[in-house]
C-alpha cells in the first residue's frame, strides 16, 4: 500500500531540527515525509536521513524582500504541482504565508499551519497592522490551523487572526514537548556548570536562556537584579542566548551588576540540558511569548520560574505552584519575586519539584508526539 505524502515546510532546516525530529520518528511509521527548507549547501542531514526523510531545497528567506518572497512562492507552487503531496503542514511566519498561498494555489487538499508566537503582538501602528494581516491570511488560507499554547490561541481568536472552531492546541501544547531522557537531574553536571563561573553553595543564581532584546524582558531584568544585589549580595545572574540588541554591553549600565563577579554571559549554549543546572532560579520575564518552551525545559530540570501574565507563556506554568508571576514591564513587582527566592529555598525547592511533575505529566515530547500522529490519522485517513 502506498504511503500518504506530508510536506513540512520551514524557511530554515534549524527549525525542524528544534521543532519536528520527535514527530518525524513517529510519522515516518506510516507516511511519506518531505521536509522544504533552505537548505545550505553543506548542511549536514544525518539526524534526518536516518529517518528516510526526503529533502527538497526552497529559497524561502526570513527576511522580508517582495522579488525573493515571489521566486520562493513560484518554487514551492512547481514543488507541489510536481509532488502531489496529501498534505502540506508549515512552521514560522514567513514559510506560513508563502506555503499558505502556493499549496493553495496548487490545489493542495489538506493545508496547515501551526503558530508558534507573533512578532506583531508588541508592535504598533501600521507594521501591527500590515503583520497581523499576514497571519490572519494563513489562517484565511489553510485549513487546519494549530496553536502551540491555549493562551496564545485565545488571544488570536481576541485578535480576529483565527477563530474558534477553525484553530486548537494539541495535547496540552508546546510544538514539541520536552525529551526528557536528556533532562536528567545530576549534580555532578550542577557542580560542573557552577564552577565554570567561581559559583559557590549559597549563590543563588538567576538564570534566563533565550534571545537576549527587549522582546524578552531583559532591560526588566537588568533593573531588578540592580535592585536586588545591595540586599541579596549573594544573588548571581547567568545569561544564556544569542545577543540580538547588544545586551551584554547595556549591563554595564547598572552600577550594582559586575560583568564577572555577578553578572555573567557565556552566549549561546547547545545543551541547554546541562547549561540549565547551574541555575537555582529560571527567569523570563518576557513582553510576548508563543509558549514558553525555555520554561518547561528548566521546570524538567526541577527549577522553579519566574515569568510574565504574558499571554502563551502563562500555559508553560502554574503561578504559585511550579512559579512565581509579574506583569509584563513590571521591574519591582519582578525583583519582588526574585527577592523571594533568593530568602526561600524551601519555596523553591517546593516549586521546582512541582514544576518537574507537571512537565512529565503533561509535555513528554513522547506524549506531544502522539497528539501530532492522532492528529494525522484524523485528517488523512
Amino acid at each position: 500500500m502506498t504511503k500518504k505524502k506530508i510536506a513540512f515546510v520551514v524557511a530554515i532546516p534549524g527549525s525542524a531540527e528544534a521543532f519536528l525530529t520527535n514527530h518525524f520518528e513517529v510519522l515516518t511509521q506510516e507516511y511519506d515525509v518531505t521536509l522544504i527548507a533552505n537548505f545550505p549547501k553543506d548542511y549536514n542531514a544525518s539526524c534526518f536521513k536516518e529517518m528516510k526523510i526526503n529533502f527538497i531545497n526552497a529559497p524561502i528567506r526570513r527576511e522580508i524582500s517582495v522579488k525573493k518572497d515571489l521566486k520562493a512562492l513560484w518554487k514551492l507552487y512547481k514543488i507541489f504541482k510536481k509532488e502531489k503531496f496529501d498534505s502540506v503542514h508549515s512552521v514560522t511566519p514567513k514559510a506560513g504565508l508563502l506555503t499558505a498561498w502556493a499549496s493553495w494555489l496548487a490545489g493542495i487538499k489538506v493545508r496547515i499551519h501551526i503558530y508558534t508566537g507573533q512578532v506583531w503582538a508588541t508592535r504598533k501602528g501600521v507594521m501591527r497592522m500590515a503583520l497581523k494581516m499576514l497571519d490572519k491570511m494563513i489562517a484565511t488560507l489553510d485549513n487546519h490551523i494549530l496553536v502551540d499554547g491555549e493562551g496564545q490561541r485565545q488571544f488570536l481568536i481576541k485578535e480576529g487572526v483565527v477563530k474558534e472552531k477553525n484553530s486548537q492546541v494539541l495535547a496540552h501544547g508546546s510544538i514539541c514537548g520536552v525529551k526528557l531522557e536528556k533532562f536528567n537531574i545530576s549534580n555532578e553536571v550542577r557542580i560542573t556548570e557552577r564552577t565554570k563561573f567561581g559559583f559557590k553553595n549559597d549563590d543563588v543564581v538567576f538564570i534566563f536562556l533565550g534571545r537576549l532584546n527587549h522582546d524578552k524582558g531583559i532591560g526588566e531584568l537588568y533593573e531588578a537584579f540592580d535592585r536586588l544585589v545591595p540586599e541579596c549580595p549573594n544573588a548571581k545572574l547567568l545569561l544564556y542566548g544569542s545577543d540580538e540588541e547588544n545586551y551584554n554591553e547595556k549591563a554595564s549600565h547598572f552600577s550594582n551588576i559586575k560583568k564577572g563577579e555577578n553578572f555573567f554571559y557565556p552566549g549561546i549554549t547547545r545543551t541547554p540540558y546541562d547549561a540549565l543546572q547551574g541555575g537555582d532560579v529560571f527567569v523570563l520575564p518576557t513582553w510576548r511569548e508563543g509558549f514558553g518552551m525555555s520554561v518547561i525545559e528548566a521546570q524538567a530540570l526541577g527549577l522553579p520560574v519566574i515569568t510574565t501574565d504574558a499571554y502563551g507563556v502563562c500555559d508553560a506554568s502554574a503561578p504559585n505552584e511550579t512559579g512565581l508571576q509579574c506583569h509584563i514591564n513590571a521591574p519591582i513587582e519582578l525583583y519582588e519575586c526574585m527577592k523571594r527566592y533568593y530568602y526561600n529555598p524551601t519555596l523553591r525547592m517546593s516549586h521546582g519539584e512541582a514544576g518537574r511533575k507537571r512537565v512529565f505529566n503533561l509535555f513528554d515530547s513522547k506524549l506531544v508526539s502522539e497528539a501530532w500522529y492522532s492528529f494525522y490519522k484524523k485528517i488523512l485517513k
